[in-house]
């Protein structure tokens, strides 16, 4: 018998880098996301496929399943290693998980591109944990680690306010209820971000983190409760400002895009993946640019 199981993709709309010690985030679940189909064979083996938006296979790799152990039979490369790790991880924290006189044959499916840092690798934890059966965020800490907004995302179907300020993060879904949404764009800025080495620059070099977390927990709330365009803009523009100045990095828009009428706001690590643009001009401006994929507010959200 097929399982299937789906999580949803993520956009952290406030306090990049700070969700990392405990700031209170805006994020939105994306309408796009990852399926991941489980269907046992004869064999004791791990047979996995991974397929693009397209269909199209960009990663395979096949295991021995042992009852202690999981064994490469393919090819190693940095994905396998990856998924080995949270196979291990996993198994680590379910025994009974890939184990018995049964194999999987494994298919994930992506509904959107893979660089757009939509969160591939969260909705895959988010997957494999909910196949486990185990906590998904105790299987990204053990695994991947991070602040685990993206672990939340792909779990909730709503916008949600979240803190990893407790041991259990703190998640509350709310409402985006802006009359302006159809005035917000995601810009994809054909640039891939590793996750991983923006959280390791982060970790190393940033200033003022501990005093820079209230100021931005202020400001998310605030954003959230947004009456106005204008009172929105300005409060990114203060987020951005706060950020740069932990971050010790030019803004975005001061470097790529002054001229701009709107304001541009980057969403989790700075210098790639999707930005958020405000104005009707968005989608004209950025593709005079190049940059061809602008994605409506309303379009992406769950």
């Amino acid at each position: 018998m097929k399982k299937t199981f789906y999580s949803n993709g993520k956009l952290l709309l406030t306090a990049e880098y700070l969700v990392l010690d405990g700031a209170e985030a805006l994020a939105i679940p994306s309408v796009y996301g990852q399926y991941l189909e489980v269907e046992e064979i004869p064999e004791k083996l791990l047979v996995w496929k991974s397929l693009d938006e397209g269909g199209k296979s960009w990663f395979e790799a096949k295991f021995i399943v042992g009852e202690e152990r999981l064994l490469l039979e393919s090819e190693r490369t940095k994905f396998t290693d990856t998924l080995l790790e949270i196979l291990v991880a996993t198994k680590n924290l379910n025994p009974q998980f890939l184990s018995g006189n049964r194999g999987f044959r494994v298919i994930t499916k992506l509904n959107f591109n893979r660089n757009w840092g939509l969160g591939t690798s969260s909705t895959l934890i988010a997957n494999i944990a909910k196949w486990a059966e185990v906590d998904a965020f105790t299987l990204l800490h053990n695994s991947f680690g991070g602040s685990g907004y993206d672990i939340a995302c792909a779990l909730h179907n709503k916008p949600i306010i979240y803190s990893n300020a407790t041991i259990q993060p703190i998640i509350k879904e709310v409402s985006v209820d802006w009359d302006f949404k159809d005035e917000l764009f995601f810009v994809y800025l054909n640039r891939k971000q590793d996750s991983k080495k923006a959280i390791s620059k982060y970790r190393l070099n940033a200033k003022k983190k501990e005093a820079a977390v209230p100021e931005v927990n202020t400001l998310t709330n605030a954003i959230l409760k947004s009456t106005s365009l204008l009172e929105f803009e300005t409060l990114l523009e203060a987020h951005e400002d706060l950020l740069s100045e932990v971050l010790g990095q030019p803004k975005v828009k001061d470097l790529h895009f002054p001229e701009y009428p709107g304001k541009i706001k980057s969403l989790g690590g700075w210098g790639g993946d999707f930005v958020l643009a405000t104005r009707q001009e968005a989608e004209d401006y950025f593709r005079l640019k190049g940059l061809e994929i602008v994605i409506p507010f309303t379009t992406m959200l769950k």
